[in-house]
């Protein structure tokens, strides 16, 4: 279920513009779900604790503090959304719709960390009719659920990668930490696939049919299609996967 260099000379011009941006980014749940990712990542700084010296594991512990600071992951993040998404209006009026912002709910309960521990062991199986499970796979193949998932994987456990580096540097060369994050970004990709169906009957599952169906529709459109290629972007952006925390701005 489970990173960015720009110029903002030209929104300087068009706020109005940029505010569109900035309430997609609100009411699309986007703090809240950075805020979730917090959550996962002081989780994942404790299973740390007890496996790491301690010089290490505190160098892991401010390394990933200032890297996933909550301001900078949202600047980041933001600044992606904005340069990869022309116009923000369509997916800013489906996400205000009682449906958008439903299925934003639904996201955030799935991402919740007394959640998230309550099915540590695996999601439920989800019984759906062949209709529902047609739908479900349209969402499936339309939502970036997949690349998604694995960054914010990535971006936890890279943490301890990127301190070992700092502490010892030239442990892990440029090129051989990037093939390293490439394969297993793909692995990640595989897990997730193998049972995403599943997991989307479970996020939503207190979707009608017939809000599914309008959900799948908006998904596969220009519209969403141009959305959610730019809320990967922000994705990776925001968690910075791959990039060493002293190139990162503060």
């Amino acid at each position: 279920m489970r990173r960015l260099l720009f110029s903002l000379l030209m929104f300087c011009a068009l706020p109005a513009w940029a505010d569109s941006h900035d309430q997609l980014y609100k009411v699309a749940g986007w703090p809240e779900q950075r805020a979730h990712f917090n959550d996962a990542l002081s989780a994942a700084q404790q299973r740390y604790q007890n496996s790491l010296p301690p010089a290490v594991y505190q160098a892991l512990v401010d390394n990933s503090n200032q890297r996933f600071a909550p301001q900078a992951v949202d600047r980041r993040a933001e600044a992606q959304l904005r340069q990869n998404l022309a116009d923000p209006a369509p997916a800013l009026a489906f996400f205000q719709s009682p449906l958008g912002r439903k299925i934003v709910a639904a996201e955030l309960l799935a991402t919740r960390r007394d959640q998230l521990a309550k099915n540590a062991q695996g999601l439920p199986k989800m019984p759906a009719s062949d209709n529902r499970q047609l739908i479900i796979g349209h969402l499936a193949q339309a939502l970036p659920a997949r690349e998604a998932g694995a960054e914010v994987s990535l971006a936890i456990a890279g943490v301890a990668a990127d301190s070992l580096s700092q502490m010892i540097p030239g442990l892990l060369g440029g090129g051989q930490a990037q093939g390293m994050l490439n394969g297993q970004r793909q692995r990640l990709m595989q897990q997730i696939g193998n049972d995403l169906n599943n997991t989307l009957l479970y996020v939503y599952r207190d979707l009608s049919d017939t809000e599914l169906e309008e959900f799948a529709t908006f998904a596969e459109s220009s519209e969403g299609k141009a959305y959610y290629q730019a809320a990967l972007a922000a994705i990776r952006a925001g968690l910075a996967v791959g990039q060493s925390s002293s190139n990162l701005a503060p």
